[in-house]
């Protein structure tokens, strides 16, 4: 059975699913309960328990990664739990990775504002043209540029710490050290 994948990137109503927080932290929905994605997939309440409970019980994590690469992880998901929206994730994009810094600039930039769920469907009932899941093994939330859940936006903030960093790179590169960016 193939991976599948879904695509969400939250609200624009302030509660965004993406925030970026200290350093690199985000925070948000990576998928939403009711609605509809352009595939005509909705994902019932309830979907994910059984998996995150497996997953806790034998010690595993949901991955954290860039554009559903599985060679490609960008950080931790510290915490991914259900509630009365959908799947709520906090997590951290390791810096340190080459991959995260970029990931966490394009974040930071406004450029990437999507989640994305990777799973298997374990049971779904056929809904009209798309599927009602109701029951997912979640194997991973990635960071992704096309959220398939077109009406959920992020409303991210700005990381003044990374892009005062961002900015002192920049200025290493080009040799200018001493001055400041206007």
């Amino acid at each position: 059975m193939e991976l599948e994948r879904k695509f969400c990137a939250g609200g624009t109503d302030g509660t965004g699913p993406l925030e970026i927080g200290e350093g690199a932290v985000i925070a948000g929905y990576a998928s939403l309960f009711d609605r509809p994605d352009q595939g005509g997939d909705v994902v019932a309440p309830g979907a994910y328990t059984a998996s995150l409970e497996r997953l806790a019980a034998a010690g595993g994590r949901v991955r954290m990664l860039w554009q559903h690469d599985p060679a490609r992880p960008i950080g931790v998901w510290d915490e991914v739990r259900e509630d009365g929206k959908g799947l709520w994730v906090r997590g951290r994009i390791l810096e340190a990775v080459a991959q995260g810094r970029e990931a966490a600039a394009l974040v930071a930039a406004g450029a990437i504002d999507g989640l994305s769920i990777g799973y298997r469907t374990r049971r779904a009932q056929k809904d009209g043209a798309g599927r009602r899941l109701t029951e997912l093994e979640l194997w991973e939330v990635s960071l992704v540029t096309f959220p398939m859940l077109r009406e959920a936006r992020v409303g991210a903030k700005r990381d003044d710490a990374l892009v005062a960093k961002l900015r002192a790179a920049r200025r290493s590169l080009r040799g200018d050290e001493g001055k400041q960016d206007a």
